[in-house]
């Protein structure tokens, strides 16, 4: 099996691209690239995040609740989204974007590539959320996987209002450690609220939402086969063992985008076949 390895050879902004439908913008990263991304943002001392998209969260940006105003401007502000999901490729697939399955960028994968680079270049990773116990059990499953990483938590069961005196007292405990990297992981969209809320106090290179990664690492919740994320049927595998809380996520709420996928696919259809108006010479 090939393994991959981070070579860090620094990736610039410009040199991401992305892609754009349905109304969102993915960055096309690879579990590789994204180590180079971050290697170079921290390098030069940068402060960015990075986002992430799923269905999920398309459904959630495409809303027309005023609750969806706040996260839609989550995504407007950072400077990178990651395809979270094979469902994002192969949305963007049926849009006719350049967007291929190494582009599905999930941290689960990507934590074992990345934390032993964190680990030589002695990074700082700071880790808000799931509950106390989950938070601290992952934290020592991680410092003893990783032999050398400095990494600290906090549960994320606290009133998260900004001007609250526990917010405040959570965010100077991430500031008194300074991290290179900072994963919020509070479920979506209350961890992209608090990101947006609080990014310009925050002493972090780069804020990540991380959804229930620590969960995963620390056995809180079962993690799907790798093999079945890389078919695209994670989904099925959480549906399975999270039936009640992930019923309405997957087999209702994508619904909703049919029509604006149905929509995006006759447009590109319409333009592709359409004939090419001769020259017309004075």
């Amino acid at each position: 099996m090939e393994t991959e390895v981070a070579t860090v050879i620094g990736v610039s902004s410009k040199a991401v691209k992305s892609v754009t439908f349905l109304g969102v913008t993915i960055s096309l990263l690879t579990r590789v690239t994204l180590v180079d991304l971050v290697s170079s943002c921290i390098a030069a001392d940068r402060k960015i995040v990075i986002a992430s998209h799923n269905l999920h969260s398309l459904c959630l940006y495409s809303s027309s609740s005023r609750e969806a105003v706040p996260f839609r401007r989550f995504y407007d502000d950072a400077q990178y989204t990651l395809a979270d999901g094979m469902s994002m490729v192969l949305l963007g697939r049926l849009q006719g974007m350049e967007i291929a399955p190494r582009h599905r960028v999930t941290y689960n994968d990507w934590l074992p590539l990345m934390l032993p680079t964190a680990v030589r270049n002695r990074w700082r990773i700071f880790y808000l959320g799931s509950t106390d116990d989950v938070a601290a059990k992952g934290t020592e499953i991680l410092r003893g996987r990783y032999p050398g990483l400095q990494f600290e938590s906090h549960h994320g069961h606290f009133d998260s209002r900004y001007d609250g005196d526990t917010n405040r007292q959570v965010v100077a405990r991430i500031n008194r450690f300074r991290p290179h990297l900072l994963f919020v992981g509070m479920g979506m969209p209350r961890q992209e609220r608090w990101i947006q809320d609080n990014r310009h106090t925050l002493e972090a290179n780069i804020i990540l939402p991380s959804g229930a990664t620590l969960d995963y690492i620390a056995g809180a919740k079962r993690l799907a086969p790798r093999w079945m994320g890389a078919l695209g049927l994670e989904w099925a595998f959480r549906l399975a063992t999270e039936p009640r809380r992930l019923a309405h996520r997957y087999l209702v709420e994508p619904w909703g985008l049919v029509g604006a996928v149905i929509a995006n696919a006759l447009r590109l259809s319409k333009n592709r076949w359409s004939p090419i108006p001769p020259d017309r010479t004075d």
